[in-house]
């Protein structure tokens, strides 16, 4: 039953020809039979080892497909992150930009409150230069005085300028005087002017060390945010480069993976073929 038709032919020929070969004939059939029985058992063993590693190598792709979806959907989250991240770094310059504007203004206040200081303190200066040059011109015009001219006609002038000038000195060394109550007035309402000025001048002082502060505190926090926020997209940089490294790396291992499932169907083929044949 194990013999091939070729053998089954091959038989009556050697028997007519010579009968005592016919068992050595049928000893190299047999032996024939059995190499090709154990090269198709071989074969099969291959077959399914082959089978299995393909699975083997399917089940690895799908989990690396799964990996990828993974990891591009994590390249989204942070692509998502950065666009916050930027949003954040453009309201910290927008609110940097508007405590410089309102730096400028304040800056600008100071410098108009300085100019009417030093415009107040002028008509004050201009005030005393006048009250000076009256009284220059007061002691000038009574040193100046016709002293020579006809006593006969100048008495009642000098005894005049006299009784004037006495009540000028009474009403100068009398505290109650008009005179000095005027320019007592005048300096009074100078004094509270000047006081009033001050005050304003402390208060704008007080306003404006208290605007420093708190500038110099906001500039120092947004250094810090901005340093943050610097080393946050940093991060999510290598990050990012990271993932497309491997992104690039699994692209090129699953293409070594699809040569090798590509090598393995081919040889695949190749065996079913052998062992159809």
């Amino acid at each position: 039953s194990f013999l091939c038709p070729y053998s089954s032919a091959l038989l009556p020929k050697m028997a007519k020809q010579k009968s005592p070969s016919l068992i050595e004939v049928v000893k190299q059939v047999a032996e024939q039979q059995h190499s090709q029985a154990s090269e198709i058992e071989k074969s099969k063993t291959v077959l399914f080892q082959l089978q299995a590693k393909f699975q083997q190598l399917e089940k690895e792709m799908d989990s690396i497909l799964l990996e990828t979806k993974m990891t591009e959907r994590e390249m989204y989250l942070q692509d998502d992150a950065i666009e916050v991240t930027k949003y954040h770094c453009e309201n910290l310059e927008a609110q940097v930009r508007a405590l410089y504007s309102e730096n400028l203004k304040l800056r600008h206040d100071a410098e108009t409150v300085q100019e009417e200081f030093e415009m107040t303190f002028a008509r004050n200066n201009e005030y005393r230069e006048k009250i000076k040059a009256h009284k220059h011109l007061f002691w000038e015009t009574e040193s100046k005085m016709p002293v020579m001219i006809q006593l006969a006609k100048k008495k009642t002038v000098v005894k005049a300028l006299k009784t004037k000038k006495e009540e000028l000195m009474h009403d100068l060394q009398n505290p109650q005087g008009s005179v000095i109550k005027e320019v007592q007035e005048e300096i009074t309402l100078l004094k509270r002017e000047i006081t009033t000025l001050k005050e304003f001048i402390n208060k704008k002082s007080d306003f404006l060390e208290e605007e420093k502060k708190m500038h110099a505190k906001l500039r120092k926090e947004i250094e810090v945010q901005n340093k943050r926020y610097n080393a946050i997209l940093k991060r999510l940089h290598c990050q990012l480069n990271k993932l497309h490294s491997n992104k690039r790396q699994r692209h090129w291992n699953v293409q070594q993976l699809e040569k090798k499932a590509a090598e393995l169907r081919k040889c695949l083929g190749v065996v079913e073929l052998q062992s159809s044949i």
